[in-house]
């Protein structure tokens, strides 16, 4: 039993509200996953990269990090310590030379993008939210997860959400019964997992069938035949995000939509103070259907 919350902000003057919004929402959904919890925010671009990187020892790991990854890549880095997470910025053209040094340097990274950054640890998730200043962060649209453990440890890989492709990222509620063969799949294609998180293999192979030239909506429909057991998924990409439940659909989903916004959460409570949400259609995603909202 996992908490999931989603927002998508239609008008730009809510951008400064975002992370206030989504932290009460991610908050509310508390009880369905104590443990740990983790968002992906969608801010603004500035034609950067933008890595997010975390440490268990950041006085250590952070400590001239900036200096030695610029001398790396051989171009100027800047860094924004929050937390055990970095979000380090640097150019395009270096994100293979980035990568490769932050393996060497055994810090993990939490996703790549012109505009993503991922914030994720364990605790409670107000705790978490106060930890990265999430009330304080911008942008268009994010997602949030609160986790409740049953396939893997309580760690901060295994919280969601889960990035393997540039500004993509997906949280899950369920559990995958085919994840390790879908695993071995898509180390055929080069693609390995980092963790036991089975959501990570959604994730992987979400990207994997984007990647190849199918649409967000195509990759949605995709796990509706590929993936075997029970999910709702919600995605994030640079342009919006989208969901897809299985086909029994019996993790619990709901959606709500106005001119300003559209908001998924696992429960309606998490809803209850978005503003404008008593003149909101809200509506509960119908199985095996794909929703998805882009810029």
């Amino acid at each position: 039993m996992c908490g999931i919350v989603g927002l998508f902000l239609k008008k730009d003057a809510l951008r400064p509200k975002l992370g206030d919004m989504l932290t009460d929402m991610l908050i509310t959904m508390t009880d369905r996953g104590p443990d740990s919890a983790g968002i992906a925010i969608y801010g603004d671009e500035h034609g950067k990269l933008k890595i997010t990187v975390q440490s268990d020892t950041p006085d250590t790991d952070f400590a001239g990090l900036e200096g030695a990854l610029a001398a790396a890549v051989g171009a100027p880095v800047t860094i924004r310590v929050v937390d055990t997470h970095a979000v380090l910025t640097l150019p395009l053209d270096t994100e293979a030379a980035a990568l490769a040094f932050l393996e060497d340097r055994k810090l993990r990274v939490m996703g790549v993008g012109e505009s993503m950054e991922i914030f994720k640890e364990v605790g409670l998730p107000k705790d978490v939210a106060e930890r990265f200043g999430l009330r304080a962060m911008g942008g268009s649209h994010g997602i949030g997860h609160t986790r409740m453990a049953t396939e893997s440890a309580v760690t901060t890989l295994g919280a969601h959400p889960f990035s393997t492709a540039s500004d993509q990222c997906l949280v899950h509620n369920g559990s995958l019964s085919n994840h390790n063969d879908m695993r071995r799949k898509l180390a055929k294609k080069g693609i390995y997992t980092k963790t036991e998180n089975d959501t990570e293999v959604g994730a992987a192979y979400i990207s994997s069938r984007i990647a190849e030239g199918a649409t967000l909506g195509q990759a949605l429909e995709g796990t509706l035949k590929d993936l075997d057991g029970f999910f709702t998924f919600v995605t994030g990409t640079k342009n919006g995000f989208g969901v897809v439940r299985d086909p029994i659909a019996c993790k619990p989903a709901v959606m709500a939509e106005t001119e300003d916004y559209v908001a998924f959460a696992s429960e309606y409570r998490a809803f209850a103070d978005l503003p404008g949400i008593e003149g909101a259609r809200v509506w509960e995603p119908e199985p095996a259907t794909v929703y998805f909202w882009e810029r």
